[in-house]
């Protein structure tokens, strides 16, 4: 478990080693012709000052150190500034700052078993510098592998697109929103063990293979197609019935069974047809 330590300010330590150093010089040459007593007593000075310098301690903005004595783990450091500890105590940098993760942009099959390209941008940072330093082993690599299998699971999760699956909740194509909280999630409980936080997570990339690109264009194109021309016929149903049901209200013209269905193959085509209606004008009737 994480324990914060406040060691005290290394000013005072940084003054006490720097007059030991320089006194001990001093007092060395000063020794060399009087006494070789006071010849170690000034060795052990300066020694003295660079075991108060071994425990200073400078800590940038948003770092920190993990402190160890003798294989036993002290404390965490956070605040920023120079410190002074115990000389013994062994200390590992640790970065606290947000970093990105751009991973590689993976080729998976989705839920439909159609092979697909993903990616995501992670941003992250350590929350607990304990669990980070101890209980994982080099938790930027744990962060980069645990990363790709939660990108790698949420692809096998969920189907590309509803061109297969028509009653699928979420799509990755679709999902938007849902499908980066769904990742975000996952990462959160896998990258847990290690104390780090996930800020942000989002997909980057996402495409079918090269493989089979080409023939899931031309597939959806069909389906806009099919559903365009669905949209059309809808319409022209529609405006053909407004359109008999007027002719009958307003008794304009009394059509039989056999003219309301010319009218409406007529009406039909014209409203249906990709290009503009060529006009023709019948001088008989429709019997001869």
């Amino acid at each position: 478990m994480e324990k914060v330590l406040k060691p005290m300010s290394g000013y005072l330590a940084l003054l006490i080693s720097v007059i030991l150093f320089f006194a001990g010089i001093g007092l060395f040459i000063y020794s060399i012709d009087y006494s070789v007593g006071l010849a170690v007593v000034a060795i052990l000075m300066v020694l003295l000052s660079f075991f108060f310098m071994k425990g200073l301690m400078i800590i940038q903005p948003n770092h920190s150190r993990v402190l160890n004595f003798f294989g036993k783990y002290v404390g965490s450091v956070k605040e920023n500034g120079l410190f002074f500890i115990n000389p013994f105590y062994s200390s590992q940098r640790m970065s606290l700052r947000s970093e990105n993760l751009q991973g590689q942009t993976l080729k998976v099959n989705d839920k439909m078993g159609n092979p697909i390209e993903i990616g995501a941008v992670i941003v992250w940072k350590v929350g607990d510098t304990y669990k980070a330093a101890f209980d994982v082993e080099r938790y930027l690599e744990y962060v980069r592998t645990q990363s790709e299998a939660a990108v790698r699971h949420l692809a096998v999760s969920f189907p590309y697109d509803n061109l297969e699956d028509e009653n699928a909740p979420i799509t990755l194509r679709g999902g938007g929103e849902d499908v980066n909280h769904i990742l975000e999630r996952e990462l959160t409980e896998r990258l847990a063990p290690a104390g780090i936080i996930v800020q942000e997570a989002r997909i980057s990339h996402l495409a079918y293979a090269s493989e089979i690109a080409g023939a899931m264009l031309q597939r959806q194109q069909a389906t806009a197609i099919v559903a365009a021309r669905t949209k059309i016929v809808e319409g022209a149903v529609g405006m053909v019935d407004l359109a008999l049901k007027k002719l009958s209200e307003e008794n304009i013209v009394e059509l039989d069974d056999e003219r309301k269905a010319a009218m409406v193959s007529n009406l039909m085509v014209v409203l249906c047809g990709e290009k503009a209606a060529q006009p023709i004008l019948n001088t008989g009737t429709l019997y001869n």
